[in-house]
This record gives structure tokens, C-alpha cells and sequence, in this order.
């Protein structure tokens, strides 16, 4: 039988318009904002219109470390909503926008997977609705306003040596990652070291993200930290004025985006910060839109647990005042027996000592859900035809050893009737009660909030600040941003900071080698390793298999 392409298979389904799609939701056409047939925005009206109906539960997705063999945790998300539809159950999915970066970088396509999509996955991988170039046209007026400042007097004291906003662009690009500016006389303004990060890396996304308004998104926005002057003040947005245009620009991009499934499920679909930078969720905005249409809202977090879900319930939550009813940690039999050490060339033939071995990934991740943070949670089994009887009866055995059930997700080949069973389950998890606690406490310090989360999620030994990372604790303490969340910057590759230490390890302490806050987002970012803001495209990008016909129709895209 031949395999068809995620986009071959998405292109071959016949879309419902948006308007329908929004009707089954339960949003009336007044709040539309059409974007062509299948895409729209929602007025933000609709949530205070919306404000007296009761929420409806909150479903996290999550998943364990991610491996080369894959996980297939967006996939997950959209077979599980479909699959609770076909319960009778009113889900809707909530999901982050895909970067340009990854698209045409490593990963390809990023809208789930064979029939489990949204659609039109072409739109929503490329241009959708243009949030992103509306984020990165507001990030980089803040750097021209700030080096305009500076040009025309200085009147803030700005010490360029000491500029923390970069400007971004939406693309993989490792030659901006530093670069110098300025040159060329004194006209063309100041000579300075400056750099770029991916757009989905600037705080205007990770804002965008957390805002519960337009006029929150202003004052945040004001909030932002762009440098510091030569006493050593924080110099804002604000400082510059800035705030209003930059708001201006992003007046669109904060209404949440509405699409659909392969099925017909509508999906709420915006923002996109990265889970090993920023906060990796979706916007507040649109989780609120799914619980007030939804009696089930089915969301997901970026990268492993213990960074994508860490910060969705350490900082989203916390600061959006949210509480997920229970969480689904997605894994394979593959990507456990490559954390167990197996080969990839190996991945496909039954070994039970390397899943073995591997297993205790997805047994840390699962504690650490029902153990740290008190929920209710299922492993989703992402079924691959190599799969053995055995391996997966192994691993369900295992799981069930920690109280938690094991269940086959097939939703890759099946769409949402793969993810029945799945559905079944999450209905009962969510009528269990939980007891949702935080990893940290908020007014702990700094140091202490770090080696919380380093011994409670990475099950590490400790934290490791350098000498410059001691020295910023100090200062942003001193300047009031101690009580703030903190977001690890690491690599998701490993519960370490250290990407080759794969399955369970322990033993390790994790490195903070600096410290910086986002005001405006509400938190700090504590970076580990070598993390970058701008990666780079590998030796084959994805952008070589992308191509369009002279109907334009787009191939290429996963």
C-alpha cells in the first residue's frame, strides 16, 4: 500500500468552511475575522461575551525527552481532540503556530501528522495569518527606536555595551547571530556589537503569548527591558515610548486564530515561543477561547516535560490562574529504546533490554506529573507497525507499576477513531480529582527556585550559578525581579543540561551560566549549555524538498 505524505494526505481533504467550523464551536459568525475560506481570526469581544459560561477542562499534552525516532506529540493532540468528538464529547484543540525556522530547517512541517493534521497545513507552516511578521516588524522598530535614541543624544544614558534587545527574523540564519552595526560614518548611527535572534526567541512573542488583554499586551510591552544605563538602571520600552506603536502593529496578531482538523474539530491556533527559550505554549488568549467553547480544551507544551510542561504549569498556569484537569505524556517503543541506547539504524527490531533501559525516561516524566505536581495522568502509546506484542506490553506493565494506564494512540493512521481509547481514558482522568501544586514557590530566591526545579523535574544533584550568573541573581534581585518565575533555557534533549546524557540520568548538576529577566513576559530566563537564540539550518534543510506548481500547489512540506 503506498504511504502518502502529510501533505498529500492533508491536500486530498475536503475543507469545511471556517464559518462552519466556527459554528462548531459554538462562536457565532459576528466574531469572525475571515482570512480566505479556512482560516479566521476571532474578535477579541468574544471572551467577554463569553465570560458567564464555566470552563471547560484542560487537557495538557506533554511527552518525554525528543529523540530522533520521533514522538508525535502535536499529532497526539489533534487525534485526541478528533477521537473525543467522536465520543460526543465537545473538544476543541488548542495549539501553538509553527516558526519558519524548523519548517524549513530540521523538522518540516509542524500541524501534526498523517490523520491526525490541521489544515490548511500549508498556510499554517508558512505565512498563516501573519502573527509572526507582525511580532518581528514590533521587535525590530523597539531596536531601531532604541538605536535611534541613542543616535539622537542619548538623553536615557544608555551604555552600549550593555543593550540587551536584539533584532529577529523568522528564519534560521547562524550568520546574523552576531554581527556588527553602525558602520559607515557618523550619520549611520553608532558602531556597536548587536546580533539577531529567531523571531519566536524575542519577549514580544513570549508577551504576545501571556497577555490577557490588548491593554495588558501595551503594558507589557512597556515593561520590557531593552539595556541598561551607565549607573546600571534598567532602561524600557517604555523609556523609549514605544509601547504604543509596537501595540499598533500587534493589534491582529493577538486575536486568537481558528482552524480545523482533518476532521472537522476546530482548533484554536497562536503564538509560538520556543519551549527551550521561552515558555513553549500556546497564547493565553487562546487556551481561554477553547475552555469557553469547549467542555474539553486539548493543548500541549513544547518539547519534553520537563520543559515544556515544567513551564506550562510552573509559569503559564501560574500566571494565567489555570488548572489542568489532567495530562497526557506522549511516547513510542522507538524513541524509549533510543534513549536505552539503541542504535537508530536498530530502531525497528524488537529489543527488550534497550527499551528496558530506556523506560526510565518516561517513568521520570510520568512521576514527576503525578508525584511533583499532583495530577491525574495517561501514557499515550504512539503505535508504530514495528511495534512489538512484547515491547508494548512492557512498557504498559511499567507504567502500571506507577499507578498510571498505558494506552495504543494510533491516530497517526487512524485519525481520531485511533484515538478512542485514548479519549476514553482522559474523559475518566479528568473526573478525577487532583491536587495541583506548584515545583517552587514564588518568593523563594533565585538560587533556591533553581535547584527546586533541577532536583524535583531533572532529578539532579543540584545547580552549578558561574561567577557572571551569581552577580545577575544578585542584581535582578536587587532591582525587584527576584519574585518572578523562573524559565530554563536548556536542551530538550536530556533531563541534563547535557544533550548526550540520554534515558534517566542522575548524578549531574546543571549549569547556570546566565541570568536575564523578561519583564514583560513575567519571568526569568535562566540559560544552561550552549542553548542559542538563533540556530542554524543543518548540512540538508527541509527547504530543499519544498517546491510549488505553476497551479500553486505546494509540495515538499513533511
Amino acid at each position: 500500500m503506498e504511504v502518502k505524505s502529510d501533505i498529500e494526505i492533508a491536500q486530498a481533504c475536503e475543507l469545511r468552511h471556517i464559518r462552519d467550523i466556527a459554528a462548531a464551536a459554538g462562536v457565532d459568525e459576528a466574531y469572525l475575522e475571515y482570512y480566505g475560506r479556512y482560516k479566521a481570526k476571532l474578535d477579541l469581544k468574544l471572551l467577554s461575551d463569553r465570560s458567564r459560561r464555566p470552563d471547560g477542562k484542560l487537557v495538557l499534552v506533554t511527552a518525554i525527552n525528543p529523540t530522533p525516532a520521533g514522538e508525535g506529540k502535536t499529532t497526539t493532540t489533534v487525534g485526541l481532540a478528533d477521537g473525543m468528538r467522536r465520543l460526543g464529547k465537545n473538544a476543541v484543540a488548542a495549539l501553538r503556530e509553527p516558526s519558519l525556522g524548523p519548517v524549513f530547517g530540521v523538522k518540516g512541517g509542524a500541524a501534526g501528522g498523517g490523520y491526525a493534521q490541521v489544515v490548511p497545513m500549508e498556510d499554517i507552516n508558512l505565512h498563516f495569518t501573519g502573527d509572526f511578521h507582525a511580532i518581528g516588524a514590533a521587535n525590530n522598530l523597539l531596536a531601531a527606536m532604541l538605536d535611534n535614541h541613542i543616535q539622537q543624544g542619548n538623553e536615557l544614558d544608555v551604555d552600549v555595551r550593555r543593550i540587551t534587545w536584539k533584532r529577529c527574523v523568522d528564519m534560521n540564519d547562524r550568520q546574523l547571530r552576531n554581527i556588527v552595526c553602525g558602520l559607515g560614518g557618523k550619520v549611520n548611527g553608532v558602531p556597536r556589537e548587536d546580533g539577531f535572534d529567531i523571531t519566536v526567541a524575542s519577549e514580544i512573542m513570549a508577551v504576545l503569548c501571556l497577555a490577557e488583554s490588548l491593554e495588558d499586551l501595551k503594558a507589557r510591552l512597556g515593561r520590557m527591558v531593552v539595556a541598561y544605563s551607565r549607573a546600571g538602571a534598567p532602561v524600557t520600552a517604555g523609556d523609549l515610548r514605544a509601547q504604543g506603536a509596537m501595540a499598533a502593529l500587534l493589534k491582529d496578531a493577538i486575536k486568537p486564530n481558528l482552524a480545523q482538523t482533518l476532521e472537522g474539530t476546530p482548533a484554536f491556533i497562536h503564538g509560538g515561543p520556543f519551549a527551550n527559550i521561552a515558555h513553549g505554549c500556546n497564547s493565553v488568549m487562546a487556551t481561554r477561547t477553547a475552555l469557553k467553547m469547549g467542555d474539553y480544551a486539548i493543548t500541549e507544551a513544547g518539547f519534553g516535560a520537563d520543559l515544556g510542561a515544567e513551564k506550562f504549569l510552573d509559569i503559564k498556569c501560574r500566571l494565567a490562574g489555570l488548572t489542568p484537569a489532567a495530562v497526557v505524556v506522549v511516547a513510542t517503543v522507538r524513541a524509549l529504546k533510543h534513549h536505552g541506547g539503541c542504535p537508530k539504524a536498530d530502531l525497528g527490531r524488537e529489543d527488550l533490554n534497550a527499551l528496558e533501559a530506556g523506560l526510565p525516561n518516561l517513568l521520570r516524566h510520568v512521576e514527576n506529573i503525578t508525584h511533583v505536581y499532583g495530577l491525574p495522568c495517561v501514557v499515550a502509546l504512539n503505535r508504530f507497525p514495528t511495534d512489538t506484542s512484547s515491547e508494548l506490553k512492557l512498557v504498559e506493565d511499567k507504567c502500571r507499576e506507577l499507578g498510571v494506564n498505558a494506552v495504543l494512540s494510533e491516530v497517526w493512521s487512524k485519525g481520531g477513531e485511533g484515538g478512542m481509547d485514548l479519549a476514553r481514558e482522559v474523559v475518566r482522568l479528568c473526573e478525577t480529582p487532583g491536587k495541583f501544586t506548584y515545583a517552587y514557590e514564588l518568593d523563594a530566591p533565585i538560587e533556591e527556585k533553581l535547584e527546586a526545579i533541577v532536583k524535583k523535574i531533572y532529578h539532579g544533584d543540584g545547580v552549578a550559578l558561574t561567577p557572571a550568573a551569581k552577580k545577575q541573581a544578585a542584581e535582578l534581585t536587587a532591582l525587584g525581579f527576584g519574585g518572578l518565575p523562573i524559565c530554563m533555557a536548556k536542551t530538550q534533549y536530556s533531563f541534563s543540561d547535557d544533550a548526550s546524557l540520554l534515558g534517566a540520568p542522575e548524578g549531574f548538576t546543571v549549569t547556570v551560566r546566565n541570568l536575564k529577566v523578561s519583564a514583560g513576559a513575567g519571568f526569568l530566563v535562566a540559560l544552561t549549555g550552549d542553548i542559542m537564540t538563533m540556530p542554524g539550518l543543518p548540512k540538508v534543510p527541509a527547504a530543499e524538498k519544498v517546491d510549488v506548481d505553476a497551479n500553486g500547489r505546494i509540495s515538499g512540506l513533511f
